[in-house]
């Protein structure tokens, strides 16, 4: 039973999307609603993310809709460390402050700034450990940053129950494609 999981994936910038209008985000958004609908339906309470722009930021976009229709859904920001929008664009740090001001929950896992790698595995072992699975949307193909949390992931499933389910470029293709379909 996955009553909580982390979200994460791709960075924008690795996908080739570099703004909000990118059609590209509406496929991930239906990949992710669709999953978190199915999860919902087995008696998932929250989502947690670590609050990165791209896959994570869209996840919490679909919570928030998602929430009108199932109130008791709830989702957690759980930061590598503080200000991490720190030195992020001016629109790209109001989207992640009004993301943050409606979480149920928001965190660091190291309570200081910046200052060092060290603090995203500290995060992602932090989160592993208090969830129940990952949602990874994740190609083998073009492995990127989500490569790493997969690895934390795989590992601590050999020695304890945790579920990893991954939104693969497959699947977003199959929606793409529906999509493409149902506008025809």
């Amino acid at each position: 039973m996955l009553h909580r999981i982390m979200i994460t994936g791709y960075k924008p910038h690795e996908l080739g999307i570099f703004n909000d209008k990118h059609p590209g985000i509406v496929i991930i958004k239906k990949a992710l609603e669709a999953h978190l609908r199915t999860l919902l339906d087995e008696g998932l309470e929250w989502v947690i993310i670590s609050g990165q722009q791209g896959v994570e930021t869209w996840s919490a976009e679909v919570v928030l809709m998602l929430k009108k229709e199932f109130p008791l859904l709830k989702y957690a920001v759980i930061t590598p460390f503080l200000e991490q929008e720190k030195n992020w664009q001016d629109h790209k740090k109001e989207k992640y402050q009004a993301l943050i001001a409606q979480a149920d929950f928001v965190t660091s896992v190291t309570k200081k700034p910046y200052e060092a790698p060290w603090q995203f595995i500290e995060k992602d072992k932090f989160i592993i450990q208090n969830t129940d699975g990952l949602l990874l949307i994740y190609d083998e193909e073009n492995e990127g940053s989500p490569k790493y949390i997969k690895r934390l992931a795989e590992k601590y499933m050999e020695s304890h129950d945790y579920n990893l389910l991954t939104v693969t470029a497959y699947d977003l293709q199959l929606i793409a494609e529906e999509i493409q379909q149902q506008n025809w």
